[in-house]
């Protein structure tokens, strides 16, 4: 058996060295990113529609009320543990440089940030300690942003995530590619590329930038084989969404538990990206054009309310709320598999074992 290696981002040193992801609307919150902390891991609040539906129609409003929620949340969660706490921030939300300051303002130690390039997160936490991680899904988007940040900002990422095309949620694949069974298996291809480029612009300014490697981590035998790969840690979502400490709703839970494989398929979301997703009526009411509904405020810059099939923001934070007559759940593409809720410990543990004895395999 051997031991796990440290993750090290910045001065923060991650053992074990698994970054347990952010899930928005309200999924990832203080509870579950403090339990994760305590645990030797990074635990990540979602910044995604954080201060939950607002009708307002000025977006200073909407941006306060997520601005206020954050604050909220990751004080919180300080409270609760003192390991290593990270936001998660979409490029994508219409408020993202509000939420960036306020992250690194607040003390947050790692910024992901995805859902897009982030060619100015540096500027945005400049005079601030938070590293930032950019999350991609190709060794092109790797290249842009470190070109970028070290041209523009004398600056390389503090880690990359490396997400494949089996993550949950949005994601940074095409339909076509999606639909190609030799995607499905991508993420280590793709890994190893980021990797290269990694090591390019890393040895340039005599930095290492860790590779984290994300999308359908399952178990400790996945994180092994990403370890061996060259990754310096894993991210994980779906797994973290049935613990008790998960901030979600118990019927937002048991959706995961009761899915079964046919059930999780690509849907295209309004902000015109393909997401995976647990099928429901509510999908399929949605794909039928059965759904009405106002929108007041744009909180994706993607998304075009007038061509939208429903409203995606209200319809994952009722299912967060457990209200999945009204809304739906965005998984990996192993939730499936998951067959009961655990506590955090015990899942960790778990997870650290398996990849241990793995490691020596």
């Amino acid at each position: 058996m051997g031991k796990l290696p440290d993750l090290i981002i910045g001065d923060s040193k991650i053992n074990p060295p698994i970054i347990q992801g952010g899930m928005g609307v309200r999924i990832s919150l203080a509870k579950l990113a403090s339990a994760v902390a305590n645990e030797g891991s990074v635990g990540t609040i979602s910044a995604a529609l954080i201060g939950g539906i607002k009708s307002h129609f000025y977006m200073s409003e909407y941006e306060r009320a997520d601005v206020r929620e954050l604050i909220v949340q990751i004080r919180k969660a300080k409270m609760l543990t003192t390991g290593i706490l990270a936001a998660n921030i979409m490029v994508a939300q219409t408020n993202y440089p509000a939420l960036v300051k306020t992250a690194a303002k607040e003390g947050i130690n790692i910024i992901f940030s995805g859902a897009g390039l982030p060619m100015n997160l540096p500027k945005l936490v400049k005079g601030t300690k938070a590293k930032i991680c950019p999350i991609v899904s190709s060794s092109r988007a790797a290249e842009i942003i470190c070109k970028n940040w070290i041209k523009k900002y004398n600056y390389v990422p503090d880690g990359i995530v490396v997400e494949g095309p089996l993550a949950g949620g949005h994601l940074g694949f095409s339909f076509k590619e999606l639909e190609n069974e030799t995607t499905m298996s991508k993420l280590e291809d793709i890994l190893v590329e980021v990797i290269k480029v990694a090591e390019k612009y890393g040895n340039g300014q005599k930095r290492k930038i860790p590779i984290i490697a994300a999308g359908g981590i399952y178990d400790g035998q996945d994180i092994a084989r990403m370890l061996k790969l060259g990754a310096s840690g894993v991210q994980m979502a779906t797994r973290f969404a049935c613990t008790y400490e998960c901030d979600a709703a118990e019927e937002f839970k048991q959706a995961y538990i009761n899915a079964k494989k046919e059930d999780i398929i690509i849907i295209r979301s309004p902000v015109g990206m393909p997401g995976r997703a647990i099928r429901n009526g509510f999908l399929d009411k949605s794909e039928r054009g059965e759904i009405k509904f106002d929108c007041s405020y744009q909180c994706l810059k993607t998304c075009i309310p007038s061509k939208a099939p429903y409203c995606i923001a209200e319809a994952l934070l009722n299912a967060s709320e457990g209200r999945l007559k009204d809304g739906f759940v965005f998984v990996g593409f192993n939730a499936y598999r998951v067959d009961r809720i655990v506590s955090v410990k015990e899942l960790i543990k778990e997870l650290v074992e398996e990849a241990e004895s793995n490691l020596g395999k």
